[in-house]
């Protein structure tokens, strides 16, 4: 879970608005079909996902990677934990709606009996006591429901703020915000709290990541590909797949995703 956290800190933890209509996301899920090249890379957006990245790179720099440090700084160990346990918590009913979209009843299961534990035992989780127990989670989204469900993963898109993502993991991700339950189900104030306490949790998350953040964004001999390959290779295996091709097909190929292939 640690590579996929520091990818996910490689933009900042603002969502992305919803696309409006349904024509649009039509769209989207037509353009999910597209196969990756030879390389196993499928970007044909490249010109302007590199101006994104630009962006979103600079953003970093200037204003979330600071405000990570500041953060992480100033914000005690204990305190931290906590914003991170109830953020996890708060996610949960949403794992729990998809993998029963994906008709996973184990893993949905799990994640209910994990939510009930940290409710009660864990205070409203503000402590993870599922985990202390030996009950982890399975945490799932709706772009490895649509995975599931046959979407390919599409094209390589790097979103402003929001970082590495695919043409599937974007409709995911917004279907996502748009229906997160616990968004739904909450007054405004209290789901506006929910929000806010998400992105504190994310800069935790970009600030115990920093290390490798910065490494892929500064050090890189090209830091758009280093993102884009981590961020493939991560989510390919995530979700079952040949981690080349992206085609959950079997192949022993494989590309560390920690060596810099773009380094002289």
């Amino acid at each position: 879970m640690g590579l996929k956290i520091s990818l996910t800190a490689l933009g900042t933890a603002s969502g992305i608005g919803i696309a409006p209509g349904a024509a649009l996301l039509a769209l989207l899920l037509a353009g999910c079909g597209a196969g990756p090249t030879a390389d196993g890379i499928n970007d044909p957006f490249e010109t302007a996902n590199r101006r994104v990245h630009a962006f979103n790179t600079g953003v970093d720099r200037v204003l979330v990677g600071p405000a990570s440090k500041g953060y992480g700084g100033v914000v005690p160990e204990p305190v931290k934990r906590v914003v991170g346990n109830v953020a996890d918590t708060l996610d949960l009913p949403g794992d729990i709606a998809n993998n029963l979209l994906q008709l996973r009843i184990d893993d949905a299961a799990q994640n209910t009996l994990r939510l009930a534990t940290n409710l009660t035992f864990g205070v409203g989780g503000l402590f993870d006591f599922s985990t202390a127990i030996g009950l982890p989670g399975e945490p799932t989204d709706f772009g490895e429901t649509l995975h599931v469900w046959g979407a390919g993963e599409g094209a390589y898109v790097e979103l402003p703020l929001a970082g590495p993502s695919t043409v599937r993991d974007t409709v995911g991700m917004a279907v996502d915000l748009a229906l997160n339950p616990v968004r739904l189900a909450l007054p405004t104030k209290e789901a506006n709290a929910a929000t806010v306490l998400k992105l504190f949790s994310r800069l935790g998350d970009r600030d115990r990541f920093s290390e490798t953040v910065e490494s892929i964004l500064y050090d890189s001999a090209d830091s758009y590909a280093q993102a884009r390959l981590l961020y493939l290779q991560n989510r390919r295996f995530e979700l079952g797949q040949d981690t080349q091709s992206g085609d959950g097909s079997s192949d022993d190929s494989f590309i560390d995703p920690y060596e810099d292939p773009y380094a002289e």
